[in-house]
This record gives C-alpha cells, structure tokens and sequence, in this order.
C-alpha cells in the first residue's frame, strides 16, 4: 500500500486546529529509518494520530534555505559539542503558501526553543529582503535582538527540500513530523546530495512525557539518534570541511539504507 494511501487512513487535522500544538518550546527526539519501514510506522499510529490536512493534501513540500557566517560558525558549535547553540533559517510552507524566518536555540538543558516571522520571501544575497527598507530592517531588528549573530553576518549556505507528513496524537500535547525525500544543494560549493531512502522522522513534546511513539518505535526496535538535516547536509556537500563528529553519523546512515 502507498503512503499516500496509509496517510489517508488517519483522521485529518486542519492548520486552525494545530494552533494549539505549536511546542515552540520542546524537547525533540529524532530518529532516522528506511523508507521501507513507514508502513510499518503509520499502520502502528494511525489509532493514535491524526494526519495534518491542508487543502485536501496530507503531505506537504517543505524548502528551507539556511544561513551561516562565512566561517560556518552555527555549523562548527554543533560538530563541537557546543550544547547552546542556533540555527537560522528561512522556511517556506510551499502548500500553505507561508515564509517564515526561523530561528531555533537549543539550551543546556536540551531544550529547542524557536522564534519566527511571517517573511516575504527568499533572501538570496544576504543584503536585502522583499521589496523595502522596512521589510529589510525588521528582519535584521528580528535577528539581531532574538540570536547571537547580525544580520549583516550571515549569508545562505544550504537549501534542504522535502515533503513532510505531520502527525499530531489525539491529545494534542505532541507533534511527529515525518520528512522524506530529502535533497540537500550548497550554495557556497555548487554540490548537491540526495538520500531518497531515508526518512527522518523527530517527536516533539513538551518534556518527556509519555508517548505512543515512543512504545511503537521501541517494538520496531528503532533507536533514536541525535541528527541535524543543516549539519548533516553541510558534511556531505562542502569539501574540506571538519566533519570527525558527523562521519559515524553519516556511516550509520548509509548502513540503515543498505540494510
């Protein structure tokens, strides 16, 4: 059967009524699985969940373009353990038809807080956004009193497309969304990676409270694993970089998908 066909099959959820299911204060669990295995995962859920519709479509498409300084510090701090660290993005809701700038800070605590805006659209060259001054500046304002970095540091590095289903359980304390068809382009190197077998799949709740999910990945005796598309897609698509702490990472990948 299509996923298509097994996403169907849950009852919908509409974008109004996720309002309440935002969790922009969380903590994320991650877990990367073959493409052959989300049957599986969705039969197991579909009692529990409901699927995110939007206009009649339960699985979206998802362009992220994410920003660094021309060191790739928010790259490094993650590669080096740094436990508080940000990434910056611009992610448009390609079905929805929404932009928003992003940014997410993970604490100590190993907590994900993320901030965003209503944008535009796209800033390519880093100087501009949309068609005035005004625009422009309540984006570098928005980046520069919510992060560490100022706009005028940072520049696009990598665009991560996918389509994404989103789940959401029947008590409305979680969100698990679902991203396939992953495709990472470097601005900065030219180079571009695809992985179509994987699917990344990350439970967000608040705190670690009990889950469906958690019980019907341990039964498909699926472990979690900490993974970051942004850092991940920068290892495989820029030559030279340090990459030491993502290699066992991609390796366990690679096996995953050649199981």
């Amino acid at each position: 059967m299509s996923i298509s066909s097994l996403i169907n099959k849950f009852e919908p959820i509409s974008l109004d009524e996720m309002e309440s299911v935002k969790l922009m204060n969380r903590i994320d669990t991650k877990y990367a699985v073959p493409f052959s295995i989300l049957p599986a995962i969705l039969e197991a859920a579909k009692a529990d969940y409901y699927a995110q519709e939007i206009d009649g479509k339960r699985i979206a498409t998802y362009d992220t373009l994410y920003y660094d300084t021309e060191s790739l510090d928010m790259y490094i701090r993650h590669h080096d353990r740094q436990l508080v660290r940000q990434k910056i993005r611009i992610r448009q809701y390609v079905d929805s038809n929404l932009t928003f700038l992003e940014i997410k800070r993970k604490n100590n605590k190993g907590r994900t807080k993320k901030k965003r805006i209503a944008v535009p659209g796209f800033a390519i060259n880093g100087e501009t956004f949309g068609q005035s001054k005004r625009e422009t500046w309540s984006v570098a304002d928005f980046i520069g009193s919510k992060s560490r970095y100022q706009w005028s540091e940072l520049s696009p590095h990598l665009w991560t497309k996918f389509h994404r289903i989103t789940l959401v359980n029947k008590a409305k304390t979680e969100r698990l969304t679902i991203d396939m068809d992953l495709v990472w382009e470097n601005i900065v190197s030219g180079e571009s990676k695809t992985f179509p077998e994987l699917v990344i799949i990350e439970l967000k709740r608040d705190g670690n409270v009990a889950s469906r999910m958690t019980d019907i990945m341990l039964g498909l005796r699926i472990k979690p694993l900490k993974i970051s598309k942004y850092c991940i897609g920068t290892a495989l698509t820029t030559p030279g970089l340090k990459r030491n702490r993502f290699k066992k990472k991609i390796r366990s990948i690679v096996k995953l998908l050649n199981c």
